[in-house]
């Protein structure tokens, strides 16, 4: 099992590794180098090479990649091109922001959509059924621009129940002191986690209750709602386990049209407007953050099914 956990956290630096490498050599395909795509077209030779030879750009590119690295390792992630301060100052102040929305949005999702999967796999093949995974299949498919601009219009312009602007404030604190502009950015978020969820959760359960052990315990008499929540619900959550942790990327990236959409002041709002300006280390940054807690997610996520699952144990001490 140890050799399991090694060979896991060695494939985990590898792959942040090849994202910085792709990350930075895409920077360096943009049409006339970043230089250009910072000053513009309308940009001189001069003001060019001025700007290249500041930020290290007229070095060779192996140079500038170990220099890149040999920041990165010292926590230096560069400084913003229109904000005057070190992105990784940025990523501070934002970072707790958006781990806010997104766990208050998942937490919600689980929440709801484990039981609702079970209900579901339980009902299976009655009209609540084919109702609910309608439902669900709809919300899935939603794009979350079009489910935020619906919440807003409803309950923001038809129904004023909450703001349609998020809450603001420097600090998570200043943001939880204002529950009701949290409202529709959760729901938000909440939307395709919950249907994606459920889903999973109900195809776990049903493949659960065709298990030899369900028939056996029947057989003994084992009344049917404990079957389900002290046999079937436990071995069910496997799977769903495994998936949170590589539906990290998944989460960034509705969180980021979420905060455009809701002006919510997060590391998503702050990819948007690097984006948009062209600010290339606040967008290396985040990029690099983001590949960052997708492995430490997916990495997580395989220890607690090492953990909970014994087949997985056994598994990983073969290995």
């Amino acid at each position: 099992m140890t050799r399991y956990i090694v060979r896991r956290l060695v494939l985990a630096v590898v792959v942040v590794l090849l994202v910085t490498v792709v990350t930075f050599v895409l920077l360096h395909l943009l049409p006339g180098g970043p230089a250009r795509g910072v000053l513009g077209v309308k940009a001189t030779p001069e003001q060019i090479a001025r700007f290249n030879h500041d930020q290290g750009f007229d070095q060779p590119l192996p140079v500038q990649f170990w220099d890149y690295l040999v920041r990165l390792c010292s926590g230096d992630l560069g400084d913003s091109y229109t904000q005057n301060s070190p992105v990784s100052a940025l990523l501070a102040e934002r970072l707790p922001k958006t781990l806010l929305l997104t766990v208050l949005s998942t937490l919600l999702a689980i929440v709801v959509a484990l039981p609702l999967g079970v209900w579901q796999a339980v009902r299976r093949g009655r009209a609540v059924d084919h109702v609910t995974t309608t439902i669900t299949f709809l919300l899935y498919a939603t794009p979350v621009f079009f489910l935020s601009l619906v919440l807003i219009i409803l309950f923001a312009q038809v129904l004023p129940w909450f703001p349609a602007q998020a809450a603001q404030g420097e600090t998570v604190g200043a943001l939880l002191s204002q529950p009701g502009s949290l409202v529709l950015p959760v729901i938000a978020g909440t939307g395709a986690a919950l249907a994606a969820f459920s889903r999973y959760m109900r195809a776990s359960t049903l493949d659960n209750l065709s298990e030899d052990y369900v028939r056996t315990a029947r057989a003994k008499g084992t009344p049917e709602r404990t079957i389900i929540w002290q046999h079937v619900w436990p071995n069910s959550l496997t799977s769903v386990v495994s998936m949170l942790g590589y539906y990290v990327p998944v989460v960034f990236s509705g969180s980021l049209v979420i905060e455009s959409m809701f002006n919510y002041p997060g590391v998503g709002l702050l990819f948007w407007n690097a984006a948009r300006n062209a600010d290339f280390p606040v967008l290396l940054g985040v990029v690099l953050v983001v590949a960052v807690a997708t492995v430490v997610g997916s990495l997580l996520a395989d220890l607690v099914q090492l953990a909970i699952d014994p087949r997985v144990r056994v598994k990983g001490a073969r290995s």
